[in-house]
């Protein structure tokens, strides 16, 4: 016996409505399209769901003991559809991210809460570990997508690149902040915070110096830009550092110039590139990728 959706549908209207006219209203149907769809269903079951008589129409037995297993059915398909459309539109489901750090503190936790405003039920995980890690995990599909520092270290990887030009940070009342753009000469003697000590933003730096035959002083790296930026704000250092957390407006006493010759964070946003990423990872993606637009 193979029933059919719009049957059943007629079935669960008539029983509701009590009559073939309210039930057709409901469905927006004809009164006619309504009887021969009973009548259809009534030929598969192989019995009688209402009794039809002049002016009586009630139904029978059968269809009551019938019609909470349709409700159900039909609650259960509707269900299915919603989720359906959720799944289709983006809306639920899980996205994994992961981030070698430099977009950990002062980017990616505002950027989710704005995405979870408007996709509530979509789950976000944020890890943060080594690009070569992230690029591994992102080739294998264990995290949907990956922020990583250039070069791309797997292949296999699609890779949107950005170059963000970095700046330099000091605190309020430092000297350098009266300049409207800081060189490498301008660093003669200070104490330069840096972000590993051999971070790809650090050596070009150091060839600058060398070439400027500056000297500066390297006692402490802070391996994220953001922790570079707090050793500034708590003493008397400097720091050339990316731009989404040199420009963030932190109340921490901090301000940033622009620092030229350019120093560039070289960053790439990374997907699998032999399975597509669902809806609701696509739509963060994208909104990441926005975001990152703002800084070239």
């Amino acid at each position: 016996m193979q029933l059919k959706l719009r049957h059943l549908e007629v079935f669960d209207a008539l029983l509701e409505a009590g009559s073939v006219s309210r039930a057709a209203e409901r469905l927006n149907l004809t009164q006619p399209a309504v009887s021969i769809a009973l009548s259809n269903l009534e030929a598969d079951l192989g019995f009688r769901l209402f009794h039809r008589e002049r002016g009586y129409f009630a139904p029978t037995g059968e269809a009551m003991l019938l019609h909470s297993e349709v409700a159900q059915g039909l609650r259960a398909i509707s269900r299915v559809t919603q989720r359906a459309e959720e799944i289709r539109s983006g809306t639920t489901g899980t996205v994994s991210i992961a981030t070698n750090g430099a977009l950990a503190i002062n980017f990616l936790p505002a950027l989710v809460a704005d995405y979870q405003k408007h996709n509530p039920g979509v789950g976000i995980e944020v890890r943060v570990h080594s690009s070569r890690q992230i690029a591994s995990w992102v080739g294998a599909r264990q995290i949907d997508i990956g922020l990583i520092d250039l070069p791309v270290p797997v292949a296999g990887l699609n890779a949107d690149v950005y170059l963000l030009e970095c700046v330099c940070v000091m605190s309020g009342n430092d000297p350098l902040s009266a300049v409207d753009v800081v060189s490498p000469r301008a660093l003669q003697g200070r104490s330069v915070v840096g972000v590993t000590g051999d971070h790809t933003v650090d050596r070009q730096l150091e060839r600058m110096l060398s070439d400027t035959g500056t000297t500066v002083t390297r006692t402490v790296s802070g391996y994220f830009f953001a922790i570079a930026r707090n050793i500034v704000a708590a003493g008397n250092d400097v720091a050339i550092i990316d731009p989404i957390n040199g420009k963030a407006k932190l109340n921490d006493g901090v301000t940033w110039r622009p620092f030229a010759p350019r120093i560039d964070h070289e960053l790439a946003v990374i997907t699998a590139k032999d399975k597509p990423i669902g809806q609701a990872a696509a739509a963060l993606h994208a909104q990441i990728c926005r975001a990152l637009d703002a800084y070239k």
